[in-house]
């Protein structure tokens, strides 16, 4: 059964591929951050340093195993490089969190939403053409 799923998702066009990885990853994320801001009165802003490093791992996993699968570019290199991409994503994604937390009336999750939909798209575009670019390839 896992083989199958896994022969239609290798079929669909990257860009759905990418959002289905992008959405577990959002998933984790979200949840984590209700999780610590419910349970553990934990402040948004840290319960989304906290998750940036949960969903790091769904992130990189389902990318690198589905998304840019086709390069071949895994292991510690594709790794570090997807970190470094992440971690500037996720510093865009603070910023903007807190700006959204202080000048939008909206509720936390519906700002970290927001959010992670447009950073999305640096995202992408910088795991493309360098994190997950095969070694060697110009």
């Amino acid at each position: 059964m896992w083989q199958r799923a896994a022969r239609v998702l290798r079929r669909l066009p990257q860009v759905v591929q990418f959002v289905l990885v992008g959405g577990a990853a959002a998933t984790t994320h979200l949840l984590t951050v209700a999780l610590w801001v419910g349970l553990a009165q934990v402040p948004p802003l840290i319960a989304n340093v906290l998750a940036f490093f949960t969903s790091f791992g769904v992130s990189y996993g389902g990318h690198a195993w589905l998304t840019f699968a086709d390069a071949h570019a895994r292991g510690w290199r594709a790794a570090l490089r997807y970190f470094l991409v992440a971690s500037v994503s996720f510093a865009a994604n603070e910023l903007l969190y807190a700006l959204a937390l202080r000048w939008l009336p909206w509720h936390y999750l519906a700002s970290l939403l927001a959010v992670l939909l447009l950073v999305a798209v640096g995202t992408f575009i910088s795991a493309k053409f360098w994190a997950f670019r095969a070694a060697g390839a110009a």
